[in-house]
């Protein structure tokens, strides 16, 4: 039996009025660094807790390799979340929160957890309510990688870390997934964190997921074009056959936004005999905004 996430109609209320997740899909195979992008307020957070099986839905499945998760003691040993708050280890120090995971994780390594205590140096008897925010990120990390499961999530996961301290717990998820195939599900506001570490993204925008795709993909299916034209071209109906998403001209420049592979592009542009042709990728962050405007939406409200 294939290993995955599964989510199918998923829908939360809260008071029942307040919809904060709306007829989710999803699947998240094993293995994957798996990214879920989207302001805060989007339902990112909703959606991990409905995965670890903190909240129940009121509509729509979620199974992790086939099982239901709500309730689900066996399912839940072998998920592990962190939350974006830490207020509730408060009067732990890191080895009474260590001893209190290992009582809920069987498959708990002490070796792994003093392995990466030792890259970060966290004192072990010093109160957690004490540590830095970074370091208090640091610390539910190096717990929950130690506790060994199948699938780790993370909500905002690297708020509050500076770069140094990002590095390192981005190669402690990266050797992590290597070593184990783990499936890290990592919700983040920030395109870049999400682009450094995860494979395939999903965009959330109030509560609705506008769309689920492979990074690499992505990338490759849309371009900058920038070109020039012996004949004066107006707009984005002057090019028939492309799907063209943005259109702006300056003096005697096209700047063009179009989806497709560059082949396509360039066999579709050469019959304008261009006088000049450029075609660039974009960045993650301009791709974002564009799908975002060509399905209706303000891409401000994401940011890179």
């Amino acid at each position: 039996k294939r290993k995955m996430i599964e989510i199918k109609g998923l829908t939360k209320k809260f008071d029942n009025k307040f919809i904060a997740l709306d007829n989710a899909d999803l699947t998240i195979p094993t293995g994957t660094a798996f990214g879920l992008l989207g302001s805060n307020g989007a339902g990112k957070s909703t959606i991990l807790r409905l995965i670890s099986g903190i909240y129940k839905q009121e509509e729509g499945t979620i199974k992790i390799d086939g099982e239901d998760v709500f309730d689900n003691v066996s399912v839940k040993e072998r998920v592990f979340f962190i939350d974006d708050e830490t207020v509730q280890f408060s009067k732990y120090t890191l080895k009474s929160l260590k001893d209190f995971y290992k009582g809920y994780y069987p498959n708990f390594s002490e070796e792994l957890f003093e392995k990466l205590r030792a890259q970060v140096n966290l004192p072990m008897d010093k109160r957690i309510d004490r540590f830095s925010k970074g370091m208090k990120r640091q610390a539910i990390v190096i717990v929950g990688l130690a506790c060994r499961t199948d699938y780790l999530l993370l909500d905002e996961a690297f708020d509050g870390l500076d770069p140094t301290m990002r590095i390192i717990v981005k190669n402690m998820l990266v050797d992590a997934m290597l070593d184990r195939n783990l499936t890290a599900i990592i919700s983040s506001h920030n395109l870049k964190e999400i682009n450094e570490v995860c494979d395939t993204v999903a965009l959330l925008h109030k509560g609705k997921i506008l769309f689920n795709r492979d990074l690499d993909s992505v990338k490759g299916n849309i371009h900058k074009v920038q070109a020039a034209f012996a004949v004066d071209y107006n707009g984005k109906e002057d090019f028939e056959g492309l799907n063209v998403l943005h259109y702006e001209r300056t003096g005697s420049v096209c700047y063009l936004i179009i989806k497709g592979s560059e082949e396509e592009i360039r066999e579709n542009l050469k019959v304008k005999k261009p006088l000049v042709l450029d075609i660039v990728p974009l960045s993650l962050e301009e791709i974002f905004i564009y799908e975002m405007e060509g399905l209706g939406y303000d891409s401000s409200e994401v940011n890179g």
